[in-house]
């Protein structure tokens, strides 16, 4: 083994820096014990002393796994309403501002609810192990996505929920929870895994003993994959070569007539052994007419289809290079077929048997019935090739009878090599061997005593002539085989120009639509080929470059899937063909950067060599792309922290906002020191009272800065209790009641709403906030009014002004920091922090902000929407 690959399984060994590990404990069904065990192992860490908490667990209302979960902490679930009904998710952003060192997350391939922030609950625990918390999670076999069509087949149910087996292959722990089947039915007969009434259903449609036995075999094959992996790690760590204990199924076909069903019969053979297997298929230089290139993209399509790697490999030892192959791969079976008799040389059945090198070689015979007509279908032109030997031969003939009496005798065999190596460059073997066969009767029947004759008299003559033949055969064959070497490098060469030309394009391409450009510049040379490139918008793909032609609705949806699948769609594929369009993805390292669309203006120019090619261009292009998003993502990076300097910048700014009530304040307790007792007692009394407004209104301020390096440092802690809505109106209003003076007030909270559970301060100071910014804009003497009602399953608190209002366009603007919507003379005041630091302590309670139109239209109305939850009273009632 190479240092590097020892080196990469080292480096792989070691822990990842800051990233969490995972542990997947993996079932056959539902119900064979996988939330019980996970939840004993929960308890087994917590006794460690490991600060475990419970993000999501479901019981489905077993008794014995809900024991389990008291005495372990859990996070209280996400509520949301879609479509009038109330789901409930795991709440990610509460587990990741509570980063635990243990987090249970039930059900690993459960679809979240619309609106989440991942679609799938996978994807939230990535996000968990990214912030460097450890989860552990159950899933059941028939959710990976590899084994979905087959746990179809077995149980004839469609599992919608699944998720990617690299997922469950990147565990650090895969833990397999088995359970016989016999028992796994008792414990439903016994209600112990549903109500009886589910039950009874689920073991009529999908608990039997055959489904649950496959299923259970299922796991257990890939529970052995993880273990094989983990093994061959462990012997690239030490430098070794991995014994093989799962193996793998090597395939190799030639373009013949029985590629296809050898492909076929090697997809039942993995099956039944439970191997991996690949199709491998090795370019020795020969030409293919179109027959044979048919017959072997055929059977790579199929080999796909059925779930086998295709691999294609260049060299003139097609035994040496499957022996070489199969070590590579760790493979311990290859199979072949029968090769056609050979009157020179053995087969490479018959090869591959002799190289003794200890992998298994299976044969499979040819089939008896053949098609008698057309048994070996020529192409179209093979017999000018054979007509043109003849003529060769004439042409010799008669060349070597008019020089007959200038050159000796054995000199003449010379013309007929000339014309044995003409044919030989420019047609095949067959025509170059042909050409030396009536060469040789021609030179025996023309030169060689008796002439005109077959015959031969003297014995040197008969060696003379077996020489010639000789010559004649390996030179013709030898030349041959060089014109055939001397295509497959001028295709080669062909193809690396193409890559340099591309590459030498792309390289002065500096963002995507330059490298959008360069791409189809050298694209659109292709003759019969009508070509774009897609690009991912905010409604889908979108041409990038090259015509918009009108795509049907089903290239578009074969587009979506070859976006979504990273894999080919369309034209000539298996999935959704239909329509004149193949969407190849362009993508680097499983992520798709872009589309390429092609279609036929010319039928058979999108051939099997064409879409190899064009496969091998588009990875300059992923790389050139990938190159443009890391500018692109560089520049944004220099203009965030350029960004953040001005911020600060503006947050030294705040020292006007503080130096205008301490001059205030100051200009106040002068005022006092230096009269005394000479003032007037409702002077002193008034100055006293601007002592105190000015003091709150600097603790406001001083109060909002706290507040919003809190909330910019995750520090904010909620201390939750149940209080009345009036509570906080009625406190936070009094203490405004300066800035409020010159308002029309109106509070309109009626008595009978439900308790809030909140961090009661920080909604106070939250609706303090807002109802300051209403103050700042609304005209003197003008209605401000303060509003609470339920609206779904919230509790909205509004305020609505009649100020100069705030645009559409700004609305989503006014929650960031240090902007205001100055409208007059009254506006442009503050540090633009108050309505940031609002939605920040709303959001932390799992709440939103909403900004619409004010009183009669006019003006602006922000309301909390504040989350409610049962009831105190109704729990002890119940």
């Amino acid at each position: 083994m190479s240092d590097s690959g020892r080196a990469d399984a080292l480096l792989a060994a070691l822990p990842r820096n800051g990233r969490g590990r995972l542990k997947v404990f993996l079932g056959a069904a539902p119900g064979v014990g996988k939330t019980y065990a996970m939840l004993q192992a929960a308890h087994a860490r917590q006794r460690q002393g490991i600060e475990v908490l419970a993000a999501v667990v479901q019981t489905h209302g077993r008794a014995e796994t809900e024991a389990l979960l008291v005495g372990l902490p859990q996070q209280a679930l996400r509520r949301s309403q879609y479509r009038d009904v109330i789901l409930e998710e795991m709440d990610l952003d509460a587990v990741l501002a509570a980063r635990p060192a243990l987090a249970l997350v039930d059900e690993l391939a459960h679809s979240n609810a619309p609106g989440s922030r991942h679609a799938k609950r996978w994807q939230d625990v990535q996000d968990l192990l990214a912030a460097g918390i450890d989860v552990y999670t159950t899933v059941n076999v028939q959710h990976l996505e590899s084994l979905n069509d087959q746990v179809q087949s077995i149980t004839g149910v469609q599992v919608r929920e699944t998720l990617p087996d690299w997922v469950v292959q990147e565990a650090d722990d895969l833990l397999l929870i088995d359970l016989p089947p016999r028992e796994l039915l008792e414990r439903l007969r016994e209600g112990k895994v549903y109500v009886p009434e589910q039950a009874r259903a689920a073991i009529d449609a999908f608990f039997t003993q055959t489904n649950l036995s496959a299923l259970r075999e299922l796991a257990m094959q890939t529970a052995a994959a993880q273990v094989d992996d983990d093994l061959h790690e462990g012997y690239r760590s030490l430098g070794q070569q991995a014994p093989s204990v799962r193996g793998r199924l090597l395939v190799g076909i030639v373009a013949d007539e029985q590629a296809e069903r050898l492909v076929r019969h090697a997809s039942r053979v993995a099956r039944r052994r439970h191997l991996p297997w690949s199709v491998v298929h090795v370019d020795n230089g020969r030409l293919l007419d179109e027959t044979a290139r048919q017959r072997l993209q055929l059977a790579q399509q199929i080999a796909e289809r059925l779930g086998g790697e295709v691999v294609e490999l260049r060299d003139a030892e097609v035994a040496r290079t499957l022996l070489q192959h199969a070590g590579d791969r760790r493979a311990n079976l290859i199979l072949v077929g029968q090769s056609r008799r050979r009157r020179f040389g053995a087969g490479l059945a018959e090869r591959l048997l002799r190289s003794h090198s200890g992998v298994e070689i299976n044969v499979l015979a040819r089939a008896q019935v053949q098609p008698s007509k057309p048994r070996r279908p020529r192409p179209v032109g093979r017999w000018r090739e054979y007509v043109l030997a003849l003529l060769a031969t004439l042409l010799a003939s008669g060349l070597a009878w008019a020089v007959a009496q200038v050159l000796d005798l054995p000199n003449i065999s010379l013309v007929f090599l000339a014309a044995v190596l003409l044919v030989a460059v420019r047609s095949s073997p067959g025509p170059a061997l042909s050409c030396a066969a009536l060469s040789f009767l021609a030179y025996d029947f023309l030169f060689i005593p008796p002439n005109f004759s077959l015959s031969i008299q003297r014995q040197e003559d008969v060696l003379t002539l077996l020489f010639f033949l000789l010559m004649a055969a390996l030179t013709g064959n030898l030349a041959a085989r060089q014109r055939q070497q001397l295509s497959a490098l001028r295709e080669t060469q062909a193809h690396t120009a193409q890559l340099l030309e591309l590459s030498r394009l792309l390289a002065a391409a500096t963002d995507r639509q330059a490298v959008f450009s360069a791409a189809a510049q050298h694209l659109h040379g292709w003759p019969g080929l009508d070509i774009c490139l897609l690009e991912r918008g905010e409604q889908g793909w979108k041409v990038a470059h090259g015509s918009a032609a009108p795509f049907t609705t089903t290239e578009l949806a074969a587009a979506q899937w070859a976006g979504n699948h990273a894999q080919p769609a369309g034209l000539g594929t298996a999935t959704l063909p239909a329509g004149r369009w193949w969407w190849l993805p362009v993508t680097l390292e499983g992520r798709v950067l872009a589309l390429l669309a092609v279609a036929e203006r010319q039928p058979g120019r999108l051939d099997g060599h064409g879409r190899r090619l064009l496969g091998a261009l588009v990875q300059p292009v992923a790389q050139a792309l990938a190159r443009a998003d890391l500018a692109h993502d560089l520049e944004a990076a220099r203009l965030h922290g350029e960004t953040e300097q001005l911020r600060s910048a503006l947050l030294a700014s705040v020292s006007h906002d503080l130096r205008t009530p301490l001059t205030a304040m100051r200009g106040s307790i002068d005022s006092l020191l230096a009269l005394g007792s000479a003032l007037a007692p409702d002077d002193r009394q008034a100055l006293l009272e601007v002592t105190r407004d000015e003091a709150e209104r600097l603790d406001r301020y001083i109060q909002n800065l706290l507040d919003m390096t809190r909330l910019g440092h995750g520090a904010l802690k909620l201390a939750r209790d149940w209080v009345a809505v009036g509570d906080i109106v009625a406190s936070a209003v009094g203490r405004l009641r300066a800035p409020l003076a010159p308002l029309q007030v109106q509070v309109q909270v009626p008595a009978q709403l439900p308790l809030l559970y909140v961090h009661a301060a920080l909604i106070e100071q939250a609706l303090v906030n807002v109802l300051e910014n209403a103050a700042r804009f609304s005209p003197v003497g003008g209605r401000l009014q303060v509003s609470a009602r339920v609206r779904d399953d919230s509790l909205l608190l509004a305020v609505s002004d009649e100020g100069p209002g705030i645009p559409e366009a700004e609305r989503t603007k006014i929650f960031d920091m240090f902007y205001t919507a100055a409208r007059g003379d009254r506006g442009g005041q503050g540090t633009g922090l108050g309505l940031a630091i609002c939605q920040g302590m709303v959001g932390a309670h799992g709440g939103r902000v909403e900004v619409s139109s004010g009183i009669d239209g006019q003006g602006t109305c922000i309301a909390l929407c504040l989350p409610l939850r049962a009831q105190p009273g109704a729990d002890a009632d119940t």
